[in-house]
């Protein structure tokens, strides 16, 4: 039995999507070639997931609970220097943003294939992005900034625009370099 045949299958279905939805995109993968790249069959495969929508949600929450236990873990050891998870975050956009296979945000990507606003993936995403600005917001307030609701949302934007600017051929250092001053222009310190 090879390693790939020792994970669970929804383990292995969703691996397998990981890896060619964020490679090739969301549209362009069948359920045939994850099927063949999960090594199960067509019957195993929808027992798992009933529709292709279905799959797609499990790949996106899947990608949002990562990101959200990375910042959940760095908040929790610095509680009490957001200045400090702010920082980490920019050095991480610029790190993920700058690495080889970088293809852009993975639920920025997943919206533009998805413009159906009842696709279950489009609520995932939504939920995440909601989550990530709440606690940009949250480290705001830690700090005493001033309308940090909106300066969130300014933040989220640019950490977008931090994502692509990396993706088209800056280093790493430079993208937090620039993402941490732009940040500090926006909330003024």
């Amino acid at each position: 039995m090879s390693v790939i045949e020792m994970k669970p299958v929804r383990e292995r279905i969703l691996d397998a999507a990981t890896e060619r939805y964020y490679a090739e995109g969301i549209r362009a993968v069948s359920a045939d070639k994850l099927i063949a790249a999960a090594h199960v069959s067509k019957v195993t495969f929808y027992r798992h997931f009933p529709s292709k929508d279905d799959l797609v949600a499990a790949y996106l929450a899947a990608r949002a609970a990562e990101e959200e236990d990375a910042i959940t873990a760095r908040r929790r050891a610095s509680p009490d220097d957001p200045g400090a998870v702010l920082r980490w975050y920019a050095d991480l956009v610029g790190e993920v943003g700058c690495a080889p296979g970088f293809r852009g945000c993975p639920f920025i990507n997943a919206a533009a294939e998805l413009p159906e606003d009842d696709h279950p993936g489009r609520r995932v995403i939504a939920d995440h992005r909601a989550w990530l600005v709440a606690q940009i917001r949250e480290l705001l307030e830690q700090l005493d900034v001033s309308d940090s609701a909106t300066k969130a949302e300014q933040l989220m934007m640019l950490r977008d625009g931090a994502m692509v600017s990396g993706y088209v051929g800056r280093q790493p250092e430079q993208v937090a370099a620039a993402l941490t001053a732009g940040a500090r222009a926006i909330i003024g310190r």
